[in-house]
């Protein structure tokens, strides 16, 4: 496959501010000299990308779930993942002594401050996004009176009282052009519903340039974790755009039929997607096609 390629990333990709963080903390931790005799765990997924998790693992973290948190000791450094914690969690570790740090990412901790605050003003609490990802389990468990739901059809079906007031926020990755439909629908039909925007930018930014890069290109490879919600989101932006979208995790991923007879390759990759990754792919490409 020698005839004329070009290879397009997408103008916004691969690690956002958050992530970005959650790596700077954990780097930051290893290279204290005063840590290294302690136990290093990391509570959960760092962040959604197994290289990611894997290459911590290797400089000496061990990566737990919530369920061994009783074995840890006074002491142990223990790092929240970028998602967040449940409330429950959060008090188990503080009774634990432990030393104790924080990658929560900062748009998650902000929807978590302003849902305590709409309790304290007595608003219903309405939540958008995935109840099974960590993200939303750990914000929605600050709330008692909430309702989650996964999309405008779930929404559609509830039934919102005139005479309460409520708040109604999302999961940061939730889909832009979902958001406003959803926002459009309860502005139009309920006065009593506060919307808190809270999508991160770095999500708004990488879902316009997929949408772009999908409709110039023969081929899009949306490069990421099967587990990152953002990733996905990514994905379904582009496969409904471009059918020939492809998932790719690792470089392994790569079938050469994938990319038979196209001639404009397009790359884009979710918010916890590390460049390495980004480049390792874009090679093996290059490879199979003498690009």
């Amino acid at each position: 496959m020698n005839h004329k390629v070009t290879i397009i990333r997408a103008n916004k990709m691969g690690f956002c501010f958050g992530v970005m963080e959650a790596v700077r903390l954990c780097e930051d931790i290893l290279q204290d000299p005063k840590n290294a005799n302690k136990n290093k765990y990391i509570l959960g997924m760092l962040v959604h990308n197994d290289f990611v998790v894997q290459s911590f693992e290797k400089k000496g973290f061990v990566t737990i779930e919530e369920s061994e948190i009783s074995s840890l000791e006074k002491g142990d450094i223990v790092v929240i993942r970028a998602h967040g914690i449940t409330k429950e969690v959060q008090k188990q570790l503080e009774e634990k002594e432990l030393d104790l740090y924080d990658a929560t990412c900062i748009f998650v901790s902000q929807i978590k401050l302003k849902i305590l605050w709409a309790i304290e003003q007595g608003y219903d609490i309405i939540f958008i996004g995935d109840k099974h990802h960590p993200e939303v389990k750990g914000i929605t468990s600050y709330a008692k009176n909430i309702q989650i739901f996964a999309s405008l059809e779930e929404l559609k079906k509830v039934t919102i009282e005139k005479e309460k007031k409520y708040f109604l926020s999302t999961q940061t990755t939730l889909n832009q052009k979902k958001f406003l439909e959803i926002k459009k629908y309860m502005e139009e039909n309920y006065s009593n519903v506060y919307i808190f925007n809270k999508i991160c930018g770095a999500t708004q930014e990488r879902q316009k340039a997929t949408e772009s890069l999908a409709k110039e290109v023969d081929v899009v490879f949306v490069l990421g974790g099967k587990k990152s919600s953002n990733t996905q989101k990514l994905y379904e932006i582009s496969k409904s755009l471009n059918p020939n979208t492809y998932l790719l995790e690792k470089e392994e991923d790569l079938e050469e039929a994938y990319l038979q007879g196209k001639s404009k390759i397009g790359l884009t990759a979710g918010a916890s997607t590390p460049e390495e990754i980004i480049r390792n792919i874009e090679n093996k490409i290059r490879g199979i096609l003498d690009a």
